[in-house]
């Protein structure tokens, strides 16, 4: 559950695809988010312009489903969890799909350094 958690602050603190996973409702919200994150992201992995394209669609997709979980099971803390972690578990797979291994890598310590910061 630790985990979990962690991933998620990891999505929030880097937070902030494509526009066809935001709600209309979100104002762009989820899509400035995703651009932010994304972002962040970029600076410590140093993506390639191809690879800031899918990491975005990416992050979008990631918040899109991670609010549409919180809506699902808001009341439900051990569905909200299974479904956090299926999310993020598919995140990370997707990740790892676009990212050399340097980059995934920096991605982990990155990920890393912040739950060790935080979550204390």
């Amino acid at each position: 559950m630790k985990n979990v958690f962690a991933c998620l602050a990891v999505a929030l603190f880097v937070s902030a695809g494509t526009v066809s996973y935001a709600a209309p409702s979100d104002g762009g919200k989820l899509t400035t988010r995703a651009s932010e994150m994304t972002r962040r992201m970029a600076e410590r992995t140093r993506l390639s312009e191809g690879q800031y394209v899918k990491v975005r669609q990416l992050n979008l997709r990631l918040l899109t489903e991670m609010s549409e979980a919180r809506k699902q099971f808001g009341s439900d803390v051990a569905g909200l969890d299974r479904a956090v972690a299926d999310v993020q578990m598919r995140y990370e797979w997707d990740l790892a799909s676009i990212l050399w291994p340097k980059q995934m890598a920096a991605y982990d310590d990155m990920k890393q350094n912040f739950t060790a910061v935080n979550l204390r």
